[in-house]
């Protein structure tokens, strides 16, 4: 099986995040419906450094969760008729933050669906920083269109 490479450009024709609210730099790997695979670099200028927290910049935990829900979002909007289709974060589960993410590192994320059926996906994903695992967290995630396929069927 092969798999998709995007940069940022092509980043934006797949999902809705524009800057500031854009945390992903490069998808290196993305196998559609399975996995995804990139980074964010966290330049010393980046709008959160400056007010979390003065003399001790690092990345906010939510913004950490952030980047690696959008990197799985990819693995789904990657798949065929999903392209530029907007994905919900519906739950989080077993966060974790191990290491603080400061200016000029970067966020290397690694995702995995879990499951995905009708519109609704579990995700796993993690973030290191220099090789070493700076967070993580499960994810469910929801794509309105399929969900909406799925639920109008039920109702018949």
């Amino acid at each position: 099986m092969s798999f998709i490479t995007l940069d940022k450009n092509e980043i934006l024709e797949y999902q809705k995040n524009r800057d500031p609210y854009l945390f992903i730099d490069h998808a290196t790997k993305i196998y559609p419906g399975k996995s995804s695979e990139g980074y964010k670099d966290l330049k010393p200028d980046e709008w959160f450094f400056k007010v979390h927290w003065p003399n001790d910049p690092n990345m906010p935990g939510f913004l950490q969760l952030e980047a690696l829900t959008q990197m799985s979002s990819l693995s789904i909007l990657t798949m065929p008729n999903n392209k530029g289709e907007i994905m919900y974060l519906v739950s989080v589960n077993k966060v974790t933050f191990k290491k603080k993410i400061v200016p000029n590192s970067r966020l290397n994320i690694i995702t995995k669906v879990i499951k995905y059926s009708n519109g609704f996906g579990t995700f796993e994903a993690k973030g290191f920083v220099n090789e070493e695992i700076a967070c993580s967290g499960e994810f469910n995630l929801v794509l309105p269109k399929e969900l909406s396929k799925f639920t109008k069927n039920l109702k018949k």
